[in-house]
This record gives structure tokens, sequence and C-alpha cells, in this order.
């Protein structure tokens, strides 16, 4: 369990879900506008600069703690990242463990490491300008929103990639907008699967997994997440087909974002939500499962479900084609 995770913040190269537009929808956040939901701000997150130079790829982590005073339902996110950013994750602290001061700057996500101190994944993006705007109607009259207590303390795991011949100075910024204060919602939250322990042999493989749905939910938006060898993902209920990444003409960096938006939403009727990942190695060896978008794979289906008071992290550990299961980490 305390491998398990750190290895998520570490390796959580991957998207969480993200509304209609083009969304990088390489994680949370695809809309191209900005604080289009109509609430108020609640409080914003800006990391320092970091340099980051020519052909390096990195992770940072950058430390805080919310400025709101009263708890808040969020209904939108809007994220900006510099050039030579490739993704950000905001983690909130919800166990209470200890972290660095805010405004530190490190390597190592430095609570998560037991299996109490799992940090809540809240809000991701990977483009440059992400806008993430909650449905405004659940089906029975009430927006969705997900709830920050105040001065929470959290982190954002922030993926650095810069292929060019140029240094860059990079940081990201966090917008999280509100409804207003008293109003009545339905809260949501990010549902996020990982697969462990796999690899990709020359020529390519799929590779599947499997995990109960949430009990008496519903999703608003379903998406993926591969690297650079990734040809497919599907994610289905049973023989019906849920969604499927190859609308993002063969972009692994922005897969498809499938929206169901408004009642009647999806509801996973075998309650497992399965998944594949279909990879094409064209190289000399296999590659291994882990962080890097140059180096490694991922295999990730993510999405929102309701009602939510807290992010749904499961784990497909990976032992081969017919053996590996799944593992609720919260």
């Amino acid at each position: 369990m305390r491998k398990l995770a750190l290895v998520l913040l570490i390796a959580a190269c991957g998207k969480s879900p993200s509304t209609t537009g083009g969304p990088d929808a390489d994680m949370m956040g695809s809309n191209t506008g900005s604080n289009t939901g109509g609430g108020s701000l609640a409080f914003e997150v800006k990391s320092t600069d970091i340099p980051l130079p020519h052909n390096t790829e990195f992770t940072k982590c950058y430390y805080f703690h919310t400025s709101n005073t009263a708890p808040v339902a969020i209904n939108e996110w809007v994220s900006d990242m510099t050039p030579g950013s490739h993704h950000l994750i905001m983690f909130l602290n919800l166990s209470g463990a200890s972290q660095p001061a805010d405004g530190t700057i490190d390597e190592n996500c430095s609570f998560g490491n037991s299996a109490t101190n799992i940090p809540s994944w809240t809000y991701a993006a990977a483009i440059p300008h992400a806008d993430e705007v909650f449905p405004a109607d659940d089906g029975a009259g009430k927006p969705l929103a997900q709830v920050i207590q105040p001065n929470t303390a959290g982190f954002i795991q922030m993926h650095y990639l810069n292929a060019t011949d140029n240094d860059e100075t990079v940081h990201v910024d966090v917008k999280a907008y509100k409804l207003a204060d008293g109003a009545a919602y339905t809260g949501t939250a990010p549902y996020i699967t990982y697969t462990k322990n796999f690899s990709v042999p020359v020529g390519g493989t799929t590779i599947t997994g499997s995990c109960p749905a949430p009990a008496g939910t519903k999703f608003w938006q379903l998406s993926s997440h591969t690297h650079k060898q990734g040809l497919e993902v599907k994610i289905t209920d049973g023989a019906t087909m849920a969604y499927s990444s190859t609308d993002n003409n063969g972009n692994w960096e922005h897969p498809n974002v499938k929206n169901f938006g408004s009642s009647p939403f999806f509801t996973f009727s075998s309650n497992q939500v399965s998944w594949s990942c279909q990879y094409e190695n064209t190289g000399t060896t296999a590659i291994q499962e882990g962080q890097s978008a140059q180096t490694n794979e991922m295999c990730m289906a993510t999405g929102y479900y309701f009602p939510a008071t807290a992010a749904k992290l499961d784990v497909e550990f990976y032992q081969s084609p017919t053996q590996h299961s799944c593992f609720a980490v919260n």
C-alpha cells in the first residue's frame, strides 16, 4: 500500500476528465473559454517560475493551502500552463498529513506515502488553457459541484516535457470558481483508473481492465489516457460501448472526451467499468508502464461521476492478459 500511493503520485501522467471542446482532453479541462460557468472566483493557486532546460523531462510538485475561509462549491476550474508544461494534476491533502511549507517546489510529492495519507485527485489539465465547467442540472434541477473546505492543503503535480532546443521558464495557474453561497447542488468528483505492472512487447498488445462502478452513480463525462504507442482506448459497459478514443485523429496527447452533459447521463448497468488500451510498438524492446511520456506507457480510463463526495481511484494490477485484478484505493 505504501509503495502504491507513491507510484500513483509519480506515475499519474494521465488524464482526468475534461469538458467539451478540444480537450487536451488529456486530463480534466477542455473548453477554450474562461469562467464560462457564471460563478465567482473562490481561490487561485499559481506556482512560482521554474527553469526548464531544453530537451528535458521532469516532474515537480508545488505545495499550497487554498485561500477560501469557508466551504465553497466549485462548479468550474480554469487553468493556464506556460509552454513546456505537459500536464498538471491538483491533489488535495484531505487526510491532514503534514506537507512542506506553502510555495515549496520539490520532486517528492511528500504526502501520500501510506495507506491513510493518499491525496485526493481534484483537477487536472494538459492543454495550455483549460476550462472545466460542470453540468448545471443533475436531472433534478440542481447543478453539480465539488466542495472544497477552507484552507485545504494540497499540491499541484506538474509534468514538464521540453523537447525543443530552447530553454523555457514555466509555471501553472489554477482558478476555482464557485456557486453562490448557500446554493443547492449535487456533489461530483473524478473517477480515475490506473493500470499497473504491464509492458508493451515489440509489435504491440492490448491491455484490459475492469473495476466495479461506484454504486448508484451516473457519469457525465468519460475519457482516457495513453502515451504515444497508444492506438485506441475503449470503455465498455458489458457489451455496450460507452467511449472510444478514436475520434482524436490518432493524437495520443489529445484523446477524445465524451460529455453526456445532461440527464439521463450514463449509468454502468453492468455495475462494472471495463476498459482496453491497444498499443503498437515499432521499436526493438518492450516498453514498460510508467511516468515518462517519452519512454513509458500508460493505460487509464477516466471520468466524472455523481453523486460523489470524493474522487474515486481504482488500480488494475496486471500480471498477464489472463491474470489481473482491481484494487480500490479509495
